[in-house]
């Protein structure tokens, strides 16, 4: 039976490859005899339930028809190659646009924090950093607050232990972080979370001589509840620079021609007294509103003016906590929180947005 059925497979393939006209017509007979599945490969695998004598004179005559097959089709194949024939291949369409892919992105704050960086690193100012967990000696007495200064009554502040910190021995990350607060931590020494980013001034100004201009990106927290414009913790900016003959001119420069950019307009910049601890003469900044040009409106309270930022000359007790003889020296140093300047660049009126994790309000920006 399987000797008929192989002379029958012999003969319909010849007959077949007579008839094929193109390549893509000999492929279709190679993989329906000659294939894994095809009818040549089935009848050798059927070959082991025969006896051995059979099993051997047939499969003998199975595959001499096999390679007679494989050297047809060879054969038959090189002749429409040489007759200029070609594999028909699926036509695609490379006009045709790519399926787009949902991929994440920079959050908002980012992005601000990018432009703010850009921008000053332009004008030749170097990004620090510092620890979010901090001292109380550089979060406030460094910076001229003392503990019995009614200064500190502006922050509610996250006070920390150190063996609570030293207890979560699963934490690695935490407890490593204390040697990087402090070489040398006292037991007694407090610690918090930053209420600003200024204490990396102090921090720098250690282990660097003027002249110098540095940025402070960073997150900080501060005991606060929560409302459309405040939050415990956000993203804040601090700016320094001292040297030589430093004025508020120089200040007031810089400052108009970084919002002119982040803002991609002309804006105009008003200083008003103020009083912080760390600077020496203070003032807080306004700057002209960008909602409506400073015609006046709800956003500026009809007044066409935006607070923005809290600054001054730096105080010469900051210097000598340094380390740095505040003789000669002469710096400005100024804060400002970047989730205010991105609610003012994007138009949002709600802060508590930025942490919510609402995809709809994301993937606006």
């Amino acid at each position: 039976m399987i000797k008929s059925d192989l002379e029958n497979l012999k003969k319909e393939v010849k007959e077949a490859l007579e008839k094929a006209g193109n390549l893509d017509a000999i492929e279709a007979i190679y993989k329906k005899y000659l294939g894994k599945k095809g009818d040549i490969i089935l009848i050798l695998r059927s070959l082991k339930d025969l006896p051995e004598k059979q099993r051997k004179e047939k499969g003998k005559l199975a595959n001499q028809i096999k390679q007679l097959i494989e050297k047809e089709i060879s054969k038959k194949k090189k002749k429409l190659k040489a007759e200029g024939h070609k594999t028909k291949k699926e036509w695609f369409d490379i006009t045709r646009p790519g399926r787009k892919m949902k991929i994440g992105h920079l959050h908002p704050l980012t992005q601000i924090k990018k432009i703010a960086e850009e921008i000053f690193e332009s004008m030749g100012f170097e990004i620090a950093e510092g620890p979010e967990i901090e001292t109380e000696w550089y979060n406030f007495d460094a910076l001229n607050i003392p503990a019995d200064h009614p200064a500190r009554d502006m922050w509610d502040t996250f006070w920390l232990r150190q063996n609570d910190i030293k207890n979560q021995k699963g934490n690695r990350e935490l407890v490593a972080l204390l040697p990087v607060i402090t070489p040398q931590l006292s037991k007694n020494e407090r610690l918090l979370l930053r209420t600003h980013t200024s204490p990396v001034q102090i921090r720098y100004m250690e282990r660097h001589n003027p002249p110098l201009r540095i940025i402070v990106p960073g997150k900080i927290f501060r005991h606060e509840a929560t409302d459309v414009s405040h939050e415990f913790q956000f993203y804040h900016l601090e700016g320094l620079m001292v040297g030589n003959n430093i004025s508020v001119a120089n200040f007031k420069a810089v400052l108009q021609e970084f919002f002119s950019r982040f803002f991609r307009r002309q804006v105009k910049i008003r200083l008003r007294p103020s009083y912080f601890p760390f600077t020496e003469p203070s003032f807080e900044v306004d700057v002209s509103c960008v909602v409506c040009g400073s015609k006046g409106c709800l956003v500026c309270k009809k007044s066409g003016w935006l607070e923005i930022m809290g600054a001054g000359m730096v105080h010469p007790a900051v210097y000598k906590n340094s380390g740095l003889n505040p003789k000669g020296l002469t710096g400005f140093a100024f804060g400002m929180g970047l989730d205010r300047l991105a609610m003012l660049k994007y138009k949002i009126n709600e802060i508590r947005w930025f942490h919510s994790g609402d995809l709809r309000f994301l993937e606006q920006f």
